[in-house]
């Protein structure tokens, strides 16, 4: 096969040239815009899943839906050791700017760029020197008296609610878009519920649409007990059988190729409809396929390949960030999980990893909470651990000690 003409495309929120299985996603959001739309009460949005099952890739598709209804969008992707002033600045600005051109008064524009660049600049440290202060690009002085409190409680919730006024002005909406939302502080966090849940007794047009791994949930709930009702979850998946087929026929089929039944069974197989690994497993099979249709020997041709390209890129590149007690911590959960009627890892229970490790679990804490931190692992429930990478479990079970 033309390697020129592969279709698929294995990359971090890098969307699939056939983006199959998340229709009722897509369906739910438009039904969410066109009731802000209609000054209709609505929640704001939440996905949930596990590294590689495209809540990026969604994530993004969602923001190009409301863009195409002439909203107003910003996108920021949190980090663990960064404030949400400067990130969210920054994507509001671009929100406002997307508006502007529908609004009949400039004046009002830049009042509210006013409010957003006073509640940008308390990001900056009051006793550092003038030089090393960041300085948002907006071309108005900053308002006095709103959003610049330093609460960050106090001040997005006013923020929030003047930015949605002047979408409500133009007859439409604000969408802020956060991936990677576990990594937000506790103070972020509350701060965000708060005025998520401002704006929804207002019925403001601002939505945030979040996408995090599986225990965000729990995030926000410990941060606001009412975020449970604040928010609509949607838990993002791997694919079914039909979407997984359809991901990987679909761009085959415009290039004029077509797979045989069994290549799609084993495909599946290697997968376990993952979206990122469905794609990992198509380009290298296109790649070493002499003709169409594709067979299930080419599948096993090609499977070594992109095995050693997830094993490199997708597993490896995680377990080198993590340091030798963390991987030892890993290790002892891979085989704890193991599953042989499961192709998923299972969740394991923490005084199971110690009593393998033959530790106290007190002494374990710093490198689970390490690891949870940089985000190669979750607590979906209280005592219990999960890889936040599919199959990763098994991949550690394949590595030499």
């Amino acid at each position: 096969m033309d390697p020129v003409r592969n279709p698929y495309a294995p990359g971090a929120g890098q969307r699939p040239p056939e983006l199959a299985g998340r229709n009722r996603e897509l369906d739910a959001f438009d039904i969410v815009l066109e009731r802000v739309a209609r000054g209709r009460p609505e929640r704001s949005l939440v996905l949930t899943g596990l590294r590689g099952v495209g809540k990026t890739v969604l994530l993004n598709t969602l923001r190009s839906a409301a863009i195409g209804r002439l909203w107003g969008t910003g996108k920021i992707e949190a980090r663990p050791d960064q404030s949400l002033r400067r990130p969210v600045s920054g994507a509001l600005h671009m929100a406002i700017r997307e508006l502007a051109p529908h609004h009949r008064d400039p004046d009002r524009v830049d009042e509210v760029l006013g409010v957003l660049k006073a509640f940008a600049l308390r990001a900056n440290d009051e006793n550092a020197k003038l030089r090393d202060r960041w300085t948002p690009g907006i071309d108005v002085p900053p308002a006095r008296g709103r959003a610049d409190s330093g609460d960050i409680e106090i001040d997005l919730v006013e923020l929030f609610t003047d930015v949605a006024s002047l979408a409500t002005d133009v007859g439409t909406g604000i969408a802020l878009f956060i991936d990677e939302m576990q990594d937000l502080s506790a103070t972020d966090v509350s701060a965000l519920c708060a005025a998520c849940h401002e704006l929804s007794q207002l019925g403001a047009p601002l939505i945030v649409v979040g996408a995090g791994l599986p225990h965000l949930p729990a995030v926000l709930s410990a941060a606001k007990s009412y975020s449970e009702r604040l928010f609509r979850y949607a838990r993002i998946d791997r694919l079914d059988r039909d979407a997984a087929d359809l991901a990987l026929g679909v761009p085959a089929e415009r290039e004029g190729v077509d797979y045989d039944q069994e290549a799609l069974d084993l495909l599946y197989e290697k997968s376990g409809g993952y979206p990122y690994f469905v794609q990992a497993y198509g380009k290298a099979t296109w790649d070493h396929a002499p003709q169409s249709p594709i067979t299930a020997a080419d599948v096993r041709v090609a499977a070594p390949e992109a095995e050693g390209e997830l094993a490199v890129g997708f597993f490896g590149s995680r377990f080198e960030r993590a340091t030798p007690a963390e991987r030892e911590y890993m290790r002892a959960m891979a085989a704890l999980s193991d599953d042989p009627g499961n192709d998923m890892d299972a969740a394991v229970p923490t005084s199971e990893i110690a009593v393998s490790l033959g530790r106290k679990p007190a002494s374990l804490s710093p490198a689970r909470d390490a690891l949870i931190k940089k985000g190669l692992i979750y607590s979906g429930e209280r005592g219990t651990v999960a890889f936040t990478v599919p199959h990763f479990g098994r991949y550690l079970r394949t590595q030499p000690v």
